[in-house]
């Protein structure tokens, strides 16, 4: 008996073995290493840089990323052509203009797939200026774009030809002509209604002369921040409902008429906020009156550090899956540091509402850090349904301009044209990390990270690729665990960093 059991005993265990062999083979198959490659920009000097050393510790950060959780769609990230920034692409040599068009649209660069311009002008420009002058003049039978043919369209024109797969353009105007206004001035005022169906017609026009030059226009903005500027630059005032009414009743009939209605008409085009929350309900409540909308528009101005996500949240609820982008942002109301990291790295940046915001808004506006305010605003878009982010001016000069309202802003790359000298800022390497690698038709995917300081973010590429994004503010060098179909990689981050990851698989 004992001999039947020994032998049974040996046998099982045997069998157990080979079990358990087998299992954990496969689970060392199963959890593997993700092969990945990482890119990173710091305080401490990385521009862009593909790092391949790490930090190792025993308690490191872990992030997973499930592609089984599909958000939105990628549009494309991008910047402004404006004028400003046209008229100093001429003031440069030739190697340096190239130099910079390479920078923002090659593949080498930071490929960049989603634009925006101005009709007529706007703070940015050299002066006023509108494509039809003639007081009376309904059917616009002098509208001409010939101004934007010196500076604005040998730029739009030029990126083209170094950019392989194009890029969307978004057009907006920040008024119309003073003569169809009920002030007759640049700034302020609203559309009489005696010229809503000539503004409507000024659209098509200009989108077709636009087109003539080679140049397509992919969407418009009804109007560049509709509640106005103070005053202090072109400006046009609209309600919720006045938008909204002349979206349907003249510009999109108008545009579809005209065989357009391709265009996306994106509205609102102001900051994230409560506003936000009261025109998204106006514009897209009545499914007959929002019909023409293709989405909508936002700014970041109403905070350096909140991106307001209830409000992102609710916008897309509303407008039912309908194109959320971000098409303005940038480092507002001072003069650039020139040549200077150091200063775009550290909390010293004061916004317009550091002086001018109501008491009760001030908390919305301390001192901060350019780069950090640039990477967890697109992070934290990004996480909240917004599918494209345009930052504002692509070139500026040493001031922040030119711009005729002197209104002085930073911009990515800044220019010394007296000594044909470019200088790529710290935002420009920043707003690489998502251009770069995040590209359209990505679809936003599930990422948790289990940390309350650093942000994340992750998209699967057309290519199957997956770009996840990691933001580190904190002074400490961070080990990251990251988590992806059963497979795991550990890595690091520096301290005050932003970090994409391309997972291949």
């Amino acid at each position: 008996m004992m001999k039947i059991f020994s032998r049974l005993f040996y046998r099982y265990s045997f069998i157990l073995f080979v079990c358990m062999m087998a299992f954990l083979s496969f689970s060392n198959q199963a959890i593997g290493q993700i092969n990945v490659e990482v890119y990173e920009t710091s305080a401490h000097g990385n521009s862009l840089k593909k790092v391949t050393q790490f930090l190792d510790s025993k308690t490191p950060i872990e992030i997973e990323i499930d592609s089984s959780r599909k958000f939105q769609i990628i549009t494309g990230f991008g910047g402004a052509f404006t004028e400003s920034s046209a008229y100093l692409m001429t003031k440069l040599s030739a190697n340096n203009r190239e130099k910079i068009l390479k920078a923002y649209f090659s593949e080498e660069g930071a490929n960049y797939s989603l634009t925006r311009t101005h009709i007529n002008s706007c703070d940015f420009s050299l002066s006023n200026y509108a494509y039809a002058n003639i007081s009376g003049d309904n059917i616009l039978e002098h509208f001409s774009i010939d101004h934007d043919k010196n500076y604005l369209i040998p730029m739009i024109t030029e990126a083209l030809k170094v950019s392989k797969n194009g890029f969307k353009i978004i057009s907006s105007p920040w008024t119309a002509p003073p003569w169809m206004k009920d002030n007759n001035d640049w700034r302020g005022g609203k559309l009489l209604p005696a010229f809503r169906e000539t503004w409507a017609l000024y659209f098509s026009k200009y989108i077709k002369a636009y087109k003539k030059e080679g140049i397509n226009v992919w969407g418009i903005t009804v109007e560049n921040e509709p509640l106005g500027s103070g005053n202090n630059w072109e400006s046009m005032i609209y309600t919720p409902q006045e938008m909204t009414d002349f979206v349907h009743d003249y510009l999109g009939p108008h545009l579809e008429k005209e065989g357009l209605s391709s265009i996306k008409i994106l509205g609102y085009d102001q900051n994230r906020g409560e506003d936000l929350d009261k025109w998204a309900k106006t514009m897209f409540v009545d499914s007959l009156k929002s019909k023409y909308f293709g989405g909508t528009a936002v700014h970041w101005y109403n905070s350096t550090y909140d991106y307001f996500p209830q409000s992102l949240q609710y916008t897309h609820q509303v407008s039912k899956g309908k194109y959320l982008i971000n098409t303005e942002a940038c480092i507002d109301s001072q003069k650039p540091e020139w040549n200077n990291d150091k200063w775009f790295w550290s909390k010293h940046a004061r916004d317009w509402g550091w002086i001018w915001a109501t008491e009760s808004q001030k908390y919305l506006h301390p001192e901060y850090v350019p780069v950090f305010r640039y990477a967890r605003d697109i992070i934290g878009c990004l996480n909240n349904y917004v599918d494209g982010w345009i930052d504002w001016n692509m070139v500026l000069d040493k001031n922040g301009g030119p711009n005729w309202a002197k209104n002085w802003c930073a911009a990515p790359v800044l220019v010394d044209v007296e000594n044909d000298e470019v200088y790529f800022t710290p935002l420009y390497y920043t707003m690489s990390h998502f251009s770069k690698f995040i590209r359209p038709g990505a679809v936003k995917i599930g990422c948790n990270i289990h940390n309350q300081e650093l942000m994340a973010t992750a998209v699967k590429n057309p290519d199957g690729t997956i770009a996840l994004v990691v933001f580190n503010p904190t002074n400490e060098v961070k080990s990251l665990k990251i988590k992806f179909k059963r497979k795991i990689k550990n890595i690091s981050i520096e301290a005050s960093a932003l970090q994409t990851v391309i997972i291949k698989y």
